[in-house]
């Protein structure tokens, strides 16, 4: 298992290998070490990958010892899962794209990342309205109260109210961040950042010294989704981060609710749109326990593993359209990397030339332009 656990920080290091394909990977060769010593060929029977990302790949690992690796990347970052440890959290592998490697700090619970804790996402704006802020506070602290898990982002405005409110309750909560484990972002929210490390736990994809990046949180909006079995939107305008983990809660079959409120106001509208899509509204804290009660269980008896691959193949589209033509100069280059037909994530990031975390950003800005579908397991194309 440890073995394992150093061909999956390997791995990770690996330029254009992200998460989708890395999962891939991993399944197509049951460990990641027999993967980390497989031949061209035996690579090449993996989809996605094709002839110049193995060649990077080959490259790439030549200059990497997995073991050295790891004791070196212990020194700094002490504290980490991969998915072959027995602590990753179960309800972040079943989701298409699991990080490889899932830094922590604070106070862990076994039972919660089995999924037997159920955690509840809590989202929304930073600048909420009064209504907004006095419903997240009632909300977190009920929830806290019946032994849910609060997960949030730490970030100022809903994510911050519900990390606190949760905490007064003498609740556990989560926050997952989109910097290192050694930076707190925003600055304001130090002291939460400490109570959070004491009384509940702190989680991030990026290791120690990462700074904010406008990709990573996109990115970390995904880990939110993935580790809870519902996402409450509580106020988001119509271009709030808090749509892009609402949008990964469907992708991941999680329940979305939404508080509802006038649509004059200008933070409720990206709510009030969500309801328009499905969305279930939030009533009342009595109406949201009950509805939340009937979420099925998980079974205690089933078992992180690796699943087998599914096919993913998509069905070919229509010619695609032009851009627009006062489309951002990124999105521009990002949409023209990205054919009628169906692509990975990875693939996309090695045809556009651009980081993973603005791939992932742009590619949710182009699904809500409609030049850009989802298909299952995380693949694009263009309409």
């Amino acid at each position: 298992m440890s073995s394992e656990r150093a061909y999956w920080l390997a791995w990770s290091q690996i330029k254009g290998v992200g998460p989708v394909l890395l999962k891939r990977i991993a399944q197509q060769f049951e460990c990641l070490e027999n993967a980390w010593k497989a031949t061209a060929i035996a690579l090449g029977e993996v989809e996605g990958l094709g002839g110049k990302m193995i060649h990077q790949i080959l490259a790439q690992r030549q200059t990497i010892d997995p073991v050295v690796f790891l004791e070196q990347h212990q020194h700094d970052n002490p504290n980490f899962w991969t998915p072959a440890d027995p602590d990753y959290p179960r309800l972040l592998w079943e989701i298409p794209s699991p990080p490889p490697v899932l830094y922590y700090l604070g106070q862990v619970n076994a039972a919660e990342n089995q999924g037997h804790t159920p955690g509840i996402g809590i989202v929304g704006t930073r600048y909420p309205t009064e209504h907004g802020g006095r419903w997240t506070r009632k909300i977190s602290q009920t929830l806290a109260q019946r032994q849910f898990t609060v997960i949030s982002g730490l970030a100022a405005g809903i994510d911050a109210t519900a990390h606190s409110s949760c905490l007064r309750a003498q609740g556990r909560t989560i926050a997952v961040l989109g910097t290192g484990l050694d930076l707190v972002y925003p600055p304001q929210n130090r002291a939460l950042f400490e109570q959070i490390v004491a009384n509940g736990l702190i989680l991030s994809e990026y290791a120690v010294g990462t700074k904010p990046d406008r990709g990573n949180f996109p990115a970390r909006n995904r880990i939110i989704a993935g580790l809870s079995r519902a996402i409450l939107v509580m106020e988001a305008p119509l271009k709030s981060g808090a749509l892009i983990t609402a949008k990964y809660a469907n992708d991941f079959n999680r329940d979305v609710f939404t508080l509802p409120n006038s649509p004059d106001v200008r933070e409720a509208q990206g709510c009030l749109n969500l309801i328009h899509r499905g969305a279930e509204l939030i009533l009342s804290e009595r109406q949201l326990l009950e509805s939340l009660g009937a979420i099925p269980p998980l079974d205690p008896t089933e078992q992180l593993s690796l699943l087998p691959s599914a096919n993913l193949t998509a069905s070919p589209s229509p010619p695609a359209n032009p851009p627009p033509a006062n489309l951002d100069p990124t999105l521009s280059k990002l949409l023209a990397a990205i054919a009628p037909e169906s692509m990975s994530l990875d693939q996309i990031v090695l045809a556009s030339g651009l980081e993973t975390g603005q791939v992932s950003a742009g590619l949710l800005q182009l699904e809500l332009l409609g030049l850009v579908s989802q298909q299952p397991g995380m693949r694009y194309q263009r309409r």
